[in-house]
Parts: C-alpha cells; sequence; structure tokens
C-alpha cells in the first residue's frame, strides 16, 4: 500500500522531501548556534512567550538567533554567523541597519534630549519634506503604522459621519482592529485567532476582494462607508498585484460615493522615493507611512489633502470638549523627528532607489530562473525593492488565492535551509528586500542557495 501522507505533492514537492530537508536544517542549525541557544533559554522564564516580542516566535528555526550587530545588509549572531538580510526587520530596515546619516542625526540629537513633547528644530522641515515628497500637504507624526492608520481612519469617520469602511480580503493595516474581517464564502466574519476579542468586527467593516470592482461598487452603494483602506498592492501575504485599471476605477467609485481613499504604503515603500502613489499617480486622500520612515527608529507619518483637512478642522472645532482618541505622548519626539529628516533627505534618495531597483530585478530574474530550471509551478513577484517567491502558479488577483498559495510548512523548511546557507528572509512568507547597502555578490549568494535548496527538494 502506498503511504499517501508521505507520496502526496505539496506545490510540486513531495512531502516526505520537505520533512526530511526541514528536520535536517534544523538540527543543522541548532548544532551551529549554541551560545544562541543557551542564551534564549535563560531569557524564556521572563519574557511572555519566551521572546520580548511573541511575533519572534514565527521565525521557524528552532530558535531565534541571538543578534551581536546589524550593519548594513548584514547581522553577525552571538555565534559568530554572518547573514546577508534580506529580511530587513521586515521592512522596517529597508534602508539597511544603521545607514551613516541617520546614525549621525541620532547621536546629534541624543545629546540635545530624546522626547519633549514640543516641536523641535527638525519638525517645519520634515512637514515640508513629506509634502513634497508624497503629495499631501498636511501631516502628523505617530509611532507605528498601526497607529497612523487608526487616526486617518478616525479622521475619516468623523469628516463623512459614516461608521463603516471597507478592506480588502487578507489585508494587514497592522494592528487595527476593524480590519481583521475576511470573508468566509461570500460573509463577512472575524479572522480567526484574534486574542482576547469579544466584538463582531463586521459590524462596522465591509470585506470585498481585491481587484474584484463589481463587489466594490455594491459594497460602496450603501453610502455608510467612510474610507475604503487599502494597500496599493497586497504584500502581507503571498503578493497580489493590482489589475490594470484597479487603481483608477477604486478612486472614480469612492469619490462617486462620497468614500475617502486611504492609501497605506507601509510595505509598497519599496516602489520609489514616493511610493507607489507618486510612481504610479495615485490620488489618496489620506496616506500611511509606517516602519522604514525613521530607517529603524519607531516611526509612522499621516497625511491628508487640503479639503480633508478643513473638514476635520470644522468638525473639531465644533465637537465636545474631551480626548480626541488620537495620539501617543512619545508621538513626535525630537529623536524621531531627526531620524526621518536624515532618512528622507539622505537616505530615500533616487539614486539609492535605483540601486535597489537594479539588483532586486536581479534577484528575481535569479529566482525564477532557479523555479523554472525546476519545473516548479511557481512564480516570483516583484514592487521595487521588494520581492517575493510564491509557490504556486500566479499571479494572484485576490486574497482568497494568496491564502491559498501559502504553503507553510514547505516555506519554513526553505526558510530555515537559506538561513544555514547564510541567507535571511522574512519569516511570515517569502518576502525579500534589497536595501542601498546590498551588495551585489549578496544577491547572488542568495540565488545560488535558493538554487541548491530546490534542488535537494526535486533532486
Amino acid at each position: 500500500m502506498i503511504d499517501t501522507s508521505t507520496s502526496r505533492l505539496v506545490a510540486g514537492v513531495p512531502a516526505r522531501r520537505i520533512g526530511a530537508l526541514r528536520t535536517r536544517e534544523a538540527a543543522a542549525f541548532a548544532a551551529a548556534r549554541p551560545l544562541s541557544a543557551v542564551r534564549v533559554a535563560e531569557g524564556a522564564q521572563h519574557w511572555l512567550a519566551g521572546l520580548p516580542l511573541h511575533w519572534m516566535r514565527d521565525w521557524p528555526m528552532p530558535f531565534a538567533p541571538v543578534v551581536k550587530k546589524a550593519r548594513g545588509a548584514r547581522i553577525t549572531d552571538i555565534d559568530g554567523h554572518r547573514l546577508d538580510d534580506f529580511c530587513l526587520g521586515d521592512t522596517g530596515a529597508m534602508f539597511g541597519h544603521s545607514p551613516a546619516p541617520v546614525a549621525k542625526a541620532i547621536r546629534r540629537q541624543a545629546r540635545r534630549g530624546l522626547t519633549t513633547m514640543l516641536p523641535g528644530e527638525d519638525a517645519a522641515v520634515v512637514g515640508a519634506l513629506l509634502a513634497e515628497r508624497f503629495g499631501l500637504p498636511v501631516w502628523q507624526v505617530a509611532t507605528t503604522a498601526t497607529d497612523a492608520n487608526r487616526f486617518a481612519l478616525r479622521v475619516a469617520r468623523a469628516v463623512t459621519g459614516r461608521s463603516k469602511i471597507l478592506v480588502f480580503n487578507g489585508c494587514y493595516h497592522g494592528t487595527v482592529d476593524e480590519t481583521f474581517v475576511r470573508l468566509k464564502g461570500r460573509r463577512a466574519v472575524n479572522r480567526p485567532g484574534m486574542v482576547g476579542e469579544f466584538r463582531d468586527l463586521t459590524a462596522n467593516t465591509r470585506v470585498v476582494e481585491f481587484n474584484d470592482i463589481p463587489a466594490l461598487e455594491r459594497a460602496l452603494a450603501h453610502d455608510d462607508v467612510a474610507a475604503v483602506i487599502t494597500e496599493p498592492v497586497m504584500t502581507n501575504s503571498c503578493m497580489v498585484l493590482p489589475q490594470p485599471g484597479f487603481h483608477d476605477t477604486l478612486r472614480e467609485a469612492t469619490r462617486k460615493a462620497g468614500t475617502l481613499l486611504l492609501i497605506d504604503e507601509t510595505h509598497t515603500i519599496s516602489t520609489g522615493p514616493g511610493g507607489y502613489t507618486r510612481a504610479y499617480g495615485l490620488e489618496p486622500d489620506l496616506f500611511v507611512l509606517g516602519k522604514p520612515v525613521a530607517a529603524g527608529v519607531p516611526a509612522s507619518v499621516w497625511g491628508m489633502t487640503r479639503e480633508v483637512a478643513e473638514r476635520f478642522a470644522a468638525y473639531d472645532r465644533a465637537r465636545p470638549a474631551g480626548h480626541s482618541g488620537m495620539g501617543t505622548t512619545l508621538s513626535a519626539n525630537p529623536m524621531q523627528l531627526a531620524a526621518m529628516r536624515a532618512t528622507l533627505e539622505e537616505v530615500m534618495t533616487g539614486e539609492n532607489y535605483a540601486r535597489m531597483e537594479v539588483l532586486a530585478e536581479r534577484l528575481a530574474l535569479g529566482l525564477g530562473e532557479a523555479i523554472a530550471a525546476r519545473g516548479l509551478p511557481w512564480h516570483v513577484v516583484r514592487v521595487g525593492a521588494r520581492v517575493e517567491f510564491v509557490c504556486a502558479p500566479g499571479p494572484l488577483i485576490n486574497g482568497a488565492e494568496a491564502e491559498r498559495a501559502h504553503q507553510p510548512a514547505l516555506e519554513a523548511a526553505i526558510h530555515v535551509a537559506l538561513a544555514n546557507r547564510g541567507c535571511l528572509i522574512a519569516p511570515f512568507h517569502n518576502m525579500m528586500l534589497v536595501s542601498p547597502a546590498t551588495k551585489e555578490k549578496q544577491v547572488e549568494r542568495l540565488v545560488a542557495a535558493f538554487g541548491d535548496v530546490l534542488g535537494e527538494l526535486t533532486a
């Protein structure tokens, strides 16, 4: 009798080979990192889930390597292993670890004070830089993209007088509660796994598939949606690109319905200096950028059109006195603004993006060639400096397809094997970023390592 549990194929790869590779590579990883193993175990008793952030458990290795130093596009762990870093803090360090202009600005500001809840000298400059770079005239600073999205949605509800928002199935916008809704068949439901969630989040959220214009128009026809919140490209999943004309129709439909359009560029800033919005001429009412805007210093920004700002000012004058529910004490502190100024002026430059584009194109081509050489039914997708291999045919058109394309066991085995070959990619999916600090030889090492791993899976 054939054992179907081991003979079946997962995305064109025998399941038994996936299991064997994962077991072998996990053992090699653990054996090579005794100091990290001890250090993680020592600290586990004091941290919920054993680590200072429970997301750190999502790495597929037996335990997280303990970092001694991160510089440029390379991480060195306490066992002396050097990893070419293509995760880059899951976009937080998209421009490399500690870019020299930002490190200099941090040192300078550290001598002047870290937080004051008052504007510093960089405030006016950063505001002007944001307006020039992204094309929206009015801005606020927050500490995370979650905060920025949450505050922008409050403004949208305030100025429209509407309670509902609309999201695309499979989206991710940080830990904004009402975005944790998904489609189950044709019905909107809370996404599974939410800790301590006691509400029906679908009460104030509509959800449709990305690229589905008829469904979008039907959802907006109720005239109760304050804002559509979306990434220009769905990224925190197997990446989904917009189909031709999607963004033009989305903008037209939201305007017709009196609904604001919020573009979240936290990941798609990989596209270019002005993000996907500037590169493709999008026209959002509200705009959010988190993670890399201060090159790793926790910070985010959210901007709006002059019209939205004026409507909110009128609302603000008329509302009862009391807490707005927007803002945190550490937001817009001098350290954030110093780091943002250095990032915008000296790091997020056209020259750096041009270099990132060339290397990312080479990475995508190399990964694609390795996949084709093994006859696997996979594809590679790229948005500027952001590259991802997907263990399914493509292109994908919506969140449901992206969910079906995700192969956790196969991807985890590949990730551990790549780490053992000196290449680190993001743990949550198959995302890779090229930074201004990334070297051509690092890209070639990743392509070679990927080909080697696929060879072991398909030999």
